[in-house]
């Protein structure tokens, strides 16, 4: 029989999400793209699924919490449960949109589920120090759906980012948030792998590239297995330490960057790999609410130094 983490119909909301986490956690469910547990993940489910704010409070003390769920509320809440379980795809996939920084954002199985934390670093002006009035081109390399794309061009108003990927599908995902956030004036697309030669000099690159080792990708859960490959194997050329493409990128960035320009990277938990593949590179460790160890910054000075040292 299908699972209903609503069978008993609740008195309240509260008592709603409480069953459907219940249901989660039974499942043994993973979590990473947007939530980190049960309570969490079942509070969007089932707030989405009704159609009220994902801020709506469920504090036991407050009257929103005790909103009475109908029957046919208790139904829709079970059938959109029970495919996150039987599915095993990220909640995001379920209700095509996810947030990032409080934006929204449309997504789907095209591209990856947007969570970089260098949308925190943008939103938090952490940039701001290495940038200036002469910052007008921006690059979000890997843009996957195009969030970040997106949060750098309302972060900083008088740029013109260019959105690359090398997957059409994704593109097509990216276009649609261009658009939504009216910013198909200032953002434009390129299809295509690594970063472009053709001589642009950029002042400022964003890149959450696929960093993921060999071992990690052989372990991943079904919920981030459901997310396009393409976007998280960072040995395709070979390599086993998740570096493959961040190798070419920092060999090929200094030339298409402005003397002053900077490359902030995300690696996730791949320091150890990051540093033991560039061992004479200098970065500046940027904080995030995952730590000092995800995101970095660069400047082409350094980049140039790591080049000329291993020479």
């Amino acid at each position: 029989m299908p699972s209903t983490p609503c069978a008993t119909p609740p008195q309240s909301l509260l008592q709603c999400v409480n069953q459907a986490a219940q249901q989660l956690t039974q499942a043994g469910v993973a979590f990473g793209h947007g939530t980190t547990n049960a309570f969490d993940e079942a509070a969007w489910l089932v707030l989405w699924r009704l159609g009220l704010p994902l801020d709506t409070s469920l504090n036991p003390e407050d009257s929103s919490s005790n909103r009475p769920v109908a029957p046919e509320e208790h139904a829709q809440v079970a059938t959109l449960i029970e495919a996150r379980i039987e599915t095993r795809k990220p909640a995001a996939y379920l209700t095509k949109e996810a947030w990032l920084q409080g934006v929204a954002f449309y997504v789907d199985e095209r591209a990856i589920v947007p969570r970089s934390l260098i949308a925190e670093v943008l939103m938090e002006g952490h940039l701001d120090y290495w940038l200036s009035d002469d910052t007008h081109r921006v690059l979000d390399l890997c843009t996957g759906n195009g969030s970040l794309a997106v949060i750098a061009a309302m972060v900083y108003p008088d740029v013109k980012v260019q959105a690359s990927d090398i997957s059409a599908d994704a593109l097509e995902v990216a276009r649609i948030n261009i658009d939504r956030h009216g910013l198909h004036g200032r953002i434009s697309l390129r299809q295509g792998d690594g970063i472009p030669k053709t001589g642009s000099h950029y002042d400022l690159i964003l890149c959450n590239p696929p960093y993921v080792n060999a071992q990690s990708m052989a372990a991943l859960t079904p919920e981030f297995k459901a997310e396009p490959a393409l976007a998280l194997d960072g040995n395709t050329a070979g390599g086993t330490d998740g570096m493959d493409f961040i190798r070419q990128l920092l060999r090929d960035a200094p030339a298409q960057m402005s003397p002053e320009g900077i490359l902030v990277l995300e690696i996730g938990h791949e320091r150890a790999h990051f540093e033991a593949a560039f061992p004479k590179l200098e970065v500046i460790w940027l904080e995030t609410s995952a730590g000092e160890d995800q995101v970095m910054l660069m400047t082409r000075e350094a980049l140039l130094a790591a080049q000329a040292a291993s020479t």
